[in-house]
């Protein structure tokens, strides 16, 4: 989705013009840099099994809804369909803004660390910060984004990996960060894969959900991202996979959704005509309903 800047032009940074929370806009990083520190906001800004078929997608049913509220932490404030979705779900939203008042909250054992910047913008040091917190207490981290694809000029948000490495844990300064990613058209996965290269991450893909559970057992990511239509809702994915095994706490998952990425252009993707950007996640009601039955997953101990 382009936004009209001519080349050169000064680029919009985290400017609400309608005043309904959903209108931002990502200041685009200078050239050699990582990004800007506001790295997400609406126009800015993440499961396994056997090898067996997936089913169609339309077989699966939502998960029940928890017997119990149940706190889930926030940031920054959901807007008002999705804190509706979460109620209806059973969790009791927790706007949380820094390590502090994540570590006030670990008591009262949350289900999961959401972040999903629809309302506000995001920084990079707020979500490392934030990050580091709820990995060290255990608690699962699922954050949300968006895709949108553009030329290099016309591209106003962030390099995705700007936030993928903010939220990538490493095992130490000498080891990169690990990062499964799970998409399966070739244009989509080849870009983000090297744009996070770039950036020092390693990356492995597989094409599916239900795919993951092999190149999961090898590298043992630090981090997880996919597309979030490529989730397997009832069925073992890789939530499951990470679950047994310990990693689901430490392991930080980005789903994205890149609905408004016309795929005829997707080839431009691989000449290197177009890049990826971050932008505001779908908000459509299929969208909504997948990432509060994903939290429902996320967040089942």
């Amino acid at each position: 989705a382009a936004t009209g800047q001519p080349p050169g032009a000064p680029q919009p940074r985290l400017l609400d013009s309608h005043g309904d929370g959903r209108a931002y806009a990502i200041g685009a990083p200078d050239e050699g840099a990582e990004g800007p520190e506001p790295l997400d906001g609406p126009n800015g800004a993440v499961d396994v099994t056997d090898s067996q078929a997936v089913p169609p997608l339309d077989d699966e049913l939502p998960p029940e809804p928890l017997d119990n509220p149940r706190r889930l932490l926030v940031w920054p404030a959901p807007d008002v369909s999705t804190q509706q979705a979460l109620s209806d779900r059973g969790y009791r939203p927790v706007i949380v803004h820094s390590r502090e008042e994540v570590d006030a909250q670990i008591a009262a054992y949350p289900a999961a660390l959401f972040v999903d910047p629809l309302t506000g913008p995001i920084t990079r040091t707020a979500l490392q910060s934030l990050r580091t917190a709820a990995v060290a207490a255990e608690v699962p981290v699922l954050v949300t984004a968006g895709l949108g694809q553009a030329t290099r000029e016309a591209a106003y948000g962030a390099d995705p990996a700007v936030l993928l490495k903010a939220l990538a844990p490493r095992d130490s300064e000498q080891h990169p960060p690990r990062v499964l990613l799970i998409e399966e058209n070739d244009a989509i996965a080849g870009a983000l894969t090297a744009t996070m290269e770039r950036r020092g991450l390693q990356v492995a893909r597989a094409s599916s959900d239900a795919d993951a559970v092999t190149p999961a057992a090898q590298m043992r990511p630090n981090l997880v991202v996919m597309d979030l239509m490529q989730v397997r809702r009832r069925r073992a994915g890789i939530v499951d996979w990470l679950r047994a095994n310990g990693l689901l706490n430490r392991t930080p998952l980005v789903v994205y959704t890149a609905a408004d990425i016309n795929r005829a252009e997707l080839p431009r993707l691989a000449s290197g005509e177009t890049v990826l950007f971050l932008a505001e996640r779908s908000t459509s009601a299929e969208v909504q309903e997948r990432i509060v039955d994903l939290l429902a997953k996320v967040g089942t101990n």
